[in-house]
């Protein structure tokens, strides 16, 4: 048999932005191709680090009610446009960035001044439009981290003025993956991997293939050099802290629901997917200004883009 290798079969940029990757592991044993794509999704979704802005402070602004004169959009406006600007660094600690612009103007991300070890993927993402000639200053927090962080588990204190955003760090859009039996002229099997990788754009499908699996290569030499020391009550006790449901701690965003639904959700304190299942769909509909349209628009986001169905 021979041995397992690698190949990229596509690689693609679409006109969102989001970068493309198709990958080939072939010469397989019979049931690895299901553990090392599941194990290479999850390490892909969940354990990779990226940036994003955690909090801004607004010259003139106390709290995310408050209105920017000449500004056409609100302020959770802002900070939800603010979630779709894409950076690209290798931070390891809070980095400041600032914004100070005269209208009547368009403002958009590449109009923010960056600390030399950041890098903005689109740049002409759209934030706010100024209409007069005020003058708009806002200050940004930018952190690295892995996964989601909900704006209550930030650093930054009330005293800081800062406004805080629910961050996702997360580089991995979507990974989907099959395997394949393939036999040869004697009729012996093994499997092939085909596994598709879309990413933001802050790193390519390629690089991220490389990252999860170092982090995979990491984790296991570290398993086999432990002297197995550790008490089992103890390793126990770390294994139940972890989430059951893969989905729990997933924040809302990440369903790119429309303006009103999300709304809805964030006013009734549904910050999480975890949040949003502890609902039955009548319960949902029951939520002020939530309607049967919304109901089957998160309902649909949900099947599409989780696979969860609710009952």
């Amino acid at each position: 048999m021979n041995h397992p290798y690698i190949k990229c079969l596509k690689s693609e940029k679409t006109e969102s932005g989001i970068l493309f990757g198709q990958f080939l592991v072939n010469s397989l044993r019979t049931g690895q191709g299901l553990t090392i794509g599941n194990l290479l999704r999850r390490v892909l979704l969940g354990d990779l680090t990226g940036t994003s802005i955690t909090g801004i402070r607004i010259a003139g602004i106390r709290d995310e009610f408050s209105v920017i004169v000449g500004v056409r959009e609100d302020i959770l406006e802002i900070l939800l446009n603010l979630k779709g600007i894409v950076l690209k660094s290798k931070i390891t600690e809070p980095q400041f960035g600032r914004l100070k612009i005269q209208g009547p103007a368009i403002i958009t991300a590449s109009l923010i001044q960056l600390p030399a070890d950041l890098k903005i993927v689109n740049p002409n993402h759209y934030i706010a439009t100024l209409s007069t000639s005020n003058i708009v200053e806002i200050e940004f927090r930018f952190e690295s981290g892995t996964g989601y962080q909900l704006a209550g588990q930030s650093i930054l204190t009330k005293s800081d003025d800062f406004l805080q955003i629910d961050a996702i760090f997360m580089p991995i859009k979507k990974v989907d993956f099959k395997v394949e039996t393939i036999y040869d002229t004697s009729n012996n099997s093994s499997e092939r991997l085909i596994l598709d990788v879309w990413t933001n754009g802050s790193l390519t499908p390629e690089e991220a293939i490389y990252q999860a699996t170092e982090s995979v290569i990491e984790l296991l030499r570290r398993l086999v050099n432990n002297n197995f020391s550790m008490k089992l009550s103890e390793s126990n006790e770390k294994r139940s802290s972890l989430p059951m449901d893969p989905y729990t701690n997933i924040a809302i965003e990440e369903l790119q629901l429309s303006v009103r639904a999300y709304n809805c959700l964030k006013r009734a304190h549904i910050n999480t997917i975890g949040d949003l299942l502890e609902y039955s769909p009548e319960k949902l509909q029951q939520l002020k200004n939530f309607g049967r349209k919304s109901a089957d628009e998160v309902f649909i986001t949900l099947k599409t883009k989780l696979g969860i169905i609710l009952k």
